[in-house]
C-alpha cells in the first residue's frame, strides 16, 4: 500500500470509539470547539455510528457533519485503511491491552499521529517494548495517557520544573537533585471503560509491579532518576495522603529521562488525599476485595456487569465533580541551595468531561501546533510529545496551572 501523503489526507482527525460515553463527550467537544477541522467518527456499527452524528448534530445544529468510518479494532486491513485517510488518529477504545495493540500498529505503518486514554500500564509497557524503534523510525508520536490519566500529572510536574528552571536557570536545575511529590484530590466518578480496564490488568497486576520495580531502580544516562516505590502514609492538614498506585508516577519518570532540567537526580512520589482515616480504610478494603474477585474470570466477568463500559454520570452530575493535584518540589543545588516550590493543577469533572478536553486537545495540538512541538517521536508521554505547548492549549480551554 502506498502511504498517502500526511498533509493531503482526507480527514485531519479519525475518533475510534466515537459510540462510546467517552467517545461521544470527545465528539461533541471536537464539533464545538474546532469546527474548521475536517472530522470523521469511526465505530464498528454504521446504525450507532449514524445515531451518535444524529445526536450531536441535534446539539450543534450549525456544525459541519462529521463523515462515519466504519472499522474494527481487531481487523487490521479496516485499521490500516482508517489511518491512511487520517493525520491523527483519537482512540477512546477500550479494554486498550484487548483492544488497542493493532491500532497503534497501523497507526505507525500508515504514519499518522495517535492519542489514547488509557491508564493500563501493562498496556503501555507492552506498546513501548514492540513498537518503540518502529514508531520513532517512522516520525510518528504514539501518546498514551491523555486523559485523567496522566494529563494532569505529567503536564503538572513539566510545570512545577519549568518554573524552577525560570527560577534558578537551566543548567543550575539540570545539576540539582530534585525532588517532587504530587496529592490528588477531587470528586467523581470513574467510568465504564476505566472500570474494565482496570478489572481486566488486575490479573497481571504483580508482574507489572516487579517491571516497574526492575525498570525504575535503574540508572539513565548518568542520571538518577526514579520513581518513590513505597511512599509512605502521613498525616496532613485536610486528611491523609496515600500511595496512589496508578500508571501516572511511571510516565513522570519517562518524562524525566527526556528533560535535562528535571535534574541531576530526580524522584517522584504520589498520593491520593483522603480526608477521613476511615474512609481510607474503606477504600483500601473495597480495593482489596475487588482486586481478589479480579483473579478470576467469573470474578471478572461479575465486575464488569456493575458498571458496563460506555455508561457515565448524567452532566448535573459531572458538575459537581472536581479534581486538583497538588505538586510540592524541593531542588538541593550544586551549591548547596535549598529551594522549593508548590504548583497547583485543577479543573472540573475529571473522569469525563475534563478527560474529553484533555483528549481533544491532545489531538489539536498534535494537529495544529505540530511545527512548535518537541522533536520527539516514538511511544513518548504527553509532556515528551507536546511540552508546554499542550500545557498552553489546556490552560486556555479552562484546566489551571498555577503557582501557589
Amino acid at each position: 500500500m502506498t502511504i498517502m501523503n500526511r498533509n493531503h489526507r482526507p480527514y485531519d482527525i479519525i475518533l475510534l470509539g466515537a459510540t462510546g460515553f467517552t467517545g461521544q463527550l470527545t465528539a461533541d467537544y471536537l464539533i464545538k470547539h474546532a469546527p474548521q477541522i475536517k472530522l470523521a467518527l469511526a465505530g464498528r456499527n454504521a446504525e450507532k455510528l449514524q445515531h451518535i452524528r444524529e445526536v450531536l448534530l441535534a446539539d450543534n445544529p450549525n456544525a459541519p457533519m462529521p463523515d462515519l468510518f466504519v472499522a474494527d479494532s481487531h481487523n487490521m486491513a479496516s485499521l490500516k485503511q482508517l489511518c491512511s485517510q487520517t493525520r491523527t488518529v483519537i482512540s477512546t477504545v477500550g479494554p486498550y491491552a484487548v483492544h488497542g495493540e493493532d491500532l497503534v500498529a497501523a497507526c505507525i505503518t500508515q504514519q499518522c499521529d495517535y492519542v489514547d486514554l488509557t491508564g493500563e500500564p501493562q498496556f503501555v509497557y507492552k506498546m513501548q517494548e514492540k513498537y518503540a524503534a518502529d514508531a520513532t523510525k517512522a516520525k510518528v508520536k504514539i501518546v498514551h495517557c491523555c486523559g485523567f490519566d496522566s494529563i494532569p500529572h505529567d503536564l503538572g510536574v513539566l510545570f512545577t520544573l519549568n518554573a524552577l528552571a525560570q527560577k534558578l536557570g537551566h543548567d543550575v536545575l539540570a545539576q540539582s537533585s530534585v525532588s517532587v511529590e504530587g496529592f490528588v484530590r477531587g470528586h467523581g466518578d470513574i467510568s465504564g471503560g476505566t472500570w474494565n480496564s482496570a478489572i481486566s490488568a488486575m490479573p497481571d497486576w504483580q508482574n507489572f509491579v516487579k517491571q516497574r520495580q526492575a525498570q525504575y531502580k535503574q540508572h539513565y544516562q548518568g542520571r538518577d532518576i526514579r520513581l518513590i516505590e513505597k511512599p509512605t502514609l502521613r498525616k496532613l492538614k485536610d486528611g491523609w495522603a496515600a500511595p496512589l498506585p496508578t500508571i501516572d508516577p511511571a510516565i513522570v519518570v519517562q518524562s524525566a529521562r527526556r528533560y535535562s532540567h528535571y535534574g541531576q537526580k530526580f524522584s517522584y512520589a504520589h498520593f491520593g488525599v483522603v480526608p477521613q482515616l476511615h474512609r481510607l480504610a474503606m477504600t483500601a478494603a473495597a480495593v482489596a476485595g475487588i482486586f481478589t474477585l479480579a483473579q478470576l474470570e467469573k470474578g471478572r466477568t461479575w465486575l464488569a456487569k456493575q458498571r458496563p463500559s460506555g455508561t457515565g454520570p448524567t452532566p448535573e452530575d459531572r458538575s459537581t465533580h472536581w479534581f486538583n493535584v497538588e505538586f510540592c518540589a524541593s531542588v538541593e543545588t550544586p551549591q548547596q541551595q535549598n529551594v522549593t516550590l508548590h504548583t497547583l493543577v485543577s479543573g472540573g469533572d475529571p473522569g469525563y468531561d475534563e478527560t474529553a478536553k484533555m483528549l481533544a486537545e491532545s489531538a489539536l495540538c498534535l494537529l495544529l501546533d505540530k511545527d512548535a512541538l518537541p522533536a520527539h517521536f516514538g511511544i513518548v508521554t504527553p509532556a515528551e510529545a507536546m511540552g508546554h505547548v499542550l500545557i498552553n492549549r489546556l490552560q486556555k480551554a479552562g484546566i489551571s496551572f498555577d503557582i501557589k
